[in-house]
């Protein structure tokens, strides 16, 4: 099947969002609920050990490996086209950066993504993903300026745990190299980015799924200088020196299901 000419998701159905090749299962029944739009992003990854990361998971999720390793993404990216399904964008609303770290995990035969944090500007933003996804989003001071090719980013996170202020913070540059690929099944950049659902913990305790959908990552190599990172450390997992693997892309459009109860 080839993919349509545009990656826009249709704002009334997911018929031109209908390429599913590459999907390791179907599309979730039913209707999608959110659409938005991922933009400048970077994956930085570090290998784990398996057992920390298992260490910092609910009851229900395994950690994922590939060929015995597990890894830790950082993800610093611009969120644009934010909003529920058929609503238009909204000014402040549907567009902020954000900066996300993330494990490996699976469920069910579904592998998929746990976040350790999210940090986002948009305080609206962090409020409703806490709520209707159950995700571990805080409000951060952030900066995002293009330089040329490359992005400069930065972010420190303004909400506490505890009554403490949380040492979150990332600031460094990266730019792509070029060019656009899709990366081949089987691979370990595969494993890494082409994943279609979230794991979260709702507030009864039960694990829950959300389903998300786009086309194929279009991948290109990054270089980076990550001159402060201490987002993972803040989660639970710390990482030193610079990241194994570097990805970047432009953009991708994307929709998204409902959170569902899939255990407890």
């Amino acid at each position: 099947m080839t993919p349509p000419a545009t990656n826009h998701p249709d704002a009334h159905s997911h018929s031109s969002f209908g390429y599913t090749a590459h999907r390791p299962w179907p599309l979730p029944a039913g209707r999608w609920a959110w659409r938005q739009s991922w933009r400048d992003l970077l994956f930085a990854h570090w290998p784990v050990p398996v057992e920390a990361v298992g260490a910092l998971l609910p009851a229900g999720l395994a950690v994922d490996t590939f060929e015995g390793q597990t890894w830790l993404g950082i993800v610093p990216f611009r969120m644009a086209g934010v909003m529920r399904r058929p609503l238009p964008d909204l000014p402040y609303v549907s567009a902020f950066p954000e900066l996300n770290v993330r494990v490996y995990v699976t469920a069910g035969g579904k592998p998929g993504v746990w976040f350790l944090s999210l940090d986002a500007t948009n305080r609206l933003a962090v409020m409703a993903a806490r709520a209707l996804f159950h995700l571990p989003y805080y409000r951060a001071e952030m900066g995002v300026a293009a330089d040329g090719e490359g992005i400069i980013y930065r972010s420190r996170r303004l909400d506490s745990t505890g009554g403490q202020p949380v040492p979150a913070v990332f600031e460094g540059s990266y730019r792509p190299v070029p060019a656009v690929y899709a990366a081949a099944p089987g691979t370990l950049e595969h494993f890494l980015t082409e994943r279609y659902c979230l794991y979260a913990l709702g507030p009864d305790g039960a694990l829950r799924r959300t389903e998300v959908h786009h086309r194929p990552w279009p991948l290109q190599r990054a270089a980076a200088e990550i001159a402060l990172n201490t987002v993972s450390a803040a989660g639970g997992l710390p990482v030193s020196g610079p990241p194994a693997l570097l990805h970047f892309a432009r953009r991708i459009d994307v929709v998204v299901w409902g959170s569902e109860k899939i255990s407890g």
